[in-house]
């Protein structure tokens, strides 16, 4: 499983766990799993998926860290999709 926060500067959108992310990385969008290399991305315009369906977010800029399972979404502009 991977342990995921999603920050925008309002507040904390989402914290807790799921099995896969789907970003919208500034050059085309980036899937997540467990075991996942380290990575940091710079994010665009569009939608983060986490679980598949299960959560949507429309994000705007910031950027993602993954680490260690652990996966960091902090983005300039999110909404509930």
């Amino acid at each position: 499983m991977l342990k995921v926060s999603v920050i925008s500067p309002e507040s904390v959108l989402f914290e807790g766990e799921t099995d896969s992310v789907v970003a919208p990385a500034f050059d085309g969008e980036v899937g997540i799993l467990t075991g996942h290399a380290p990575l940091m991305a710079l994010l665009g315009s569009g939608q983060l998926r986490l679980g598949g369906a299960t959560r949507r977010f429309n994000v705007s800029g910031g950027f993602m860290q993954v680490l260690n399972n652990q996966v960091r979404v902090v983005t300039e502009k999110a909404a509930t999709a």
